[in-house]
């Protein structure tokens, strides 16, 4: 089957990055696709603490920026975080303009909440702690309510399609069978790979379909390598697992080993240090003793009585669990939670390939570094989708055809692919674990079956992550090699990153590269 679209923005994905891309392209003609429901299996609508921006009295853009900057380790692009953080007072406005209502003290001012490594109170939140359902429904509503703007539900891009290194169409899977749609402007806004880790706090089929989608096609990437862990996920057999939010820990609850120890005390920051800080400080307490030690959220004492109130949700989720937050510790460990790396872009979210941008998580800007500042990630999203839709809106629709299309790949199987990532691309990581993962990684990729597209995404974690020898940010070495300089940035294609693989696994034994990327002028 095949659809012409060509004349219409086509957005894949309806997270904050896609909604508010679409939005602010009206009047502009644009066709949403998602796999599942509008707004559904999205980590926007899974976001507790909310937006980061500096609209308080005591709050600058500096303060904000220069918090940001930290919390990267030396590997933000600093004009993207002048940028980003600077536009997120006009973030805030444009959301407020689309419907959301954000939590407001008793004389109207926007009431802003703490978390880690931010040194003011600064967190817009909606909803108490249901910050990312809230915008999104609500955001969600006025898509449905925009004629400028169709959604069809139930497809999943499987590639993207080029002629002559530019955006030619996608090729996409729906319940009718496969389906064709030529396009000239594509955006990505298809979130992370949390997917990829047996620990995670993403929706489970999100294993990086984005950058899967980009890498395939051609595209640059960049620092794939910094996989955020969140601190504090509920320790549950629930999968994923549900979130503890940061802003917990903002109003005061401390972490504790199973001894009742308050072991994150004499660290700089405490709890509320940059997220690789505590996820390292949680798993290496949690790897004391033969079996292993639990670690524990104790908001007894900070919050008791008043914690159902200030958060609903995450009180509504530990009851679930058997746990009541007001009068237990809250067992707690590190999860796979945001990819600070994807898809190279600019500042107006343009990719290297022609007609083809992306917004959000899948989108690499420079603005996270080699660690995201917690709740810069609504905040990019939204920001990056305004930027976006404005490139969009001023680029010339080229006229295209529909071209042809490799036969549709089967549908992913993450499976196999979690155990590998989980043990080797971690928390923690070292030179063996990560040639070992190559070499397993590899194999599914060459395979070309129904892991081989989560395969090539862990693939590219892991080789990024083997070229940089040193500790940064959430990228921790048991192994790191000390440095007279920070390294850089790292920007490969996979042709390059699997070419580097080859390399390390042994050179002899693998045929020229044949895979990559899908486009008739490859």
């Amino acid at each position: 089957m095949s659809n012409s679209r060509a004349d219409r923005v086509v957005v894949i994905g309806s997270g904050l990055a896609g909604l508010v891309t679409a939005l602010s392209l009206a009047p502009h003609p644009v066709t949403i696709l998602t796999r599942a429901g509008l707004g559904g299996e999205t980590s926007s609508a899974w976001a507790q603490g909310g937006i980061a921006a500096a609209v308080g009295g005591d709050d600058s853009v500096s303060l904000h920026a220069q918090d940001t900057l930290a919390a990267g380790d030396g590997l933000c692009d600093p004009v993207a975080v002048e940028m980003i953080t600077g536009a997120a007072p006009d973030a805030i406005a444009l959301l407020e303009r689309f419907g959301v209502r954000f939590d407001r003290k008793a004389d109207g001012a926007l009431a802003l909440g703490l978390e880690a490594a931010h040194s003011r109170n600064r967190i817009v939140h909606a909803g108490g702690d249901g910050s990312g359902a809230e915008i999104v429904r609500t955001l969600s509503a006025a898509v449905m309510a925009t004629p400028s703007i169709s959604v069809v539900e139930g497809f999943e891009v499987r590639r993207l399609l080029t002629e002559d290194g530019a955006i030619a169409g996608l090729l996409c899977a729906s319940a009718s069978g496969p389906v064709r749609i030529a396009a000239s402007r594509v955006v990505l806004a298809t979130g992370g790979l949390g997917g990829l880790f047996e620990a995670s706090t993403n929706p489970p089929d999100n294993y990086g379909q984005g950058v899967m989608l980009a890498a395939r096609a051609g595209a640059v990437l960049a620092d794939m390598e910094f996989v955020q862990f969140h601190p504090t996920a509920l320790d549950t057999a629930v999968y994923p697992q549900p979130l503890i939010s940061e802003a917990v820990r903002g109003e005061g609850a401390i972490l504790v080993n199973e001894r009742g120890e308050r072991f994150m005390a004499s660290i700089p920051g405490a709890e509320l240090a940059p997220r690789d800080v505590v996820a390292r400080a949680i798993s290496a307490e949690r790897a004391k003793g033969a079996k292993g030690g639990s670690v524990y959220l104790d908001a007894r004492q900070a919050l008791g009585d008043r914690f159902a109130s200030r958060f609903p949700v995450i009180d509504a989720i530990c009851r679930a669990a058997g746990i009541d937050p007001a009068r237990q510790p809250i067992p707690v460990r590190p999860a796979a939670h945001y990819h600070m790396g994807g898809v190279a872009t600019d500042l107006r979210g343009r990719t290297s390939i022609q007609g083809l941008w992306a917004a959000g998580e899948v989108a690499c800007t420079g603005l996270h570094g080699a660690n995201r500042l917690a709740s810069n990630s609504l905040l990019e999203a939204a920001v990056m989708g305004m930027r976006v839709a404005r490139d969009v809106a001023d680029s010339a629709n080229r006229l295209v055809k529909l071209v042809d299309a490799p036969p549709l790949p089967q549908i992913a199987d993450i499976k196999p692919i979690r155990s590998i990532a989980s043990a080797y691309l971690g928390v923690l990581r070292d030179a063996e674990g990560l040639q070992a993962a190559i070499a397993a990684l590899l194999a599914h990729v060459d395979a070309d079956g129904p892991q081989s597209d989560p395969a090539l995404v862990a693939l590219l974690v892991a080789v990024f992550a083997h070229q940089r020898r040193r500790s940064v940010g959430a990228h921790a070495r048991t192994d790191s090699v000390a440095m007279s300089e920070s390294a850089p940035r790292q920007y490969l294609t996979s042709r390059e990153a699997v070419s580097v693989a080859r390399d390390i696994v042994e050179p002899a034994s693998y045929s020229p590269i044949q895979k990559f990327p899908y486009s008739k002028s490859a």
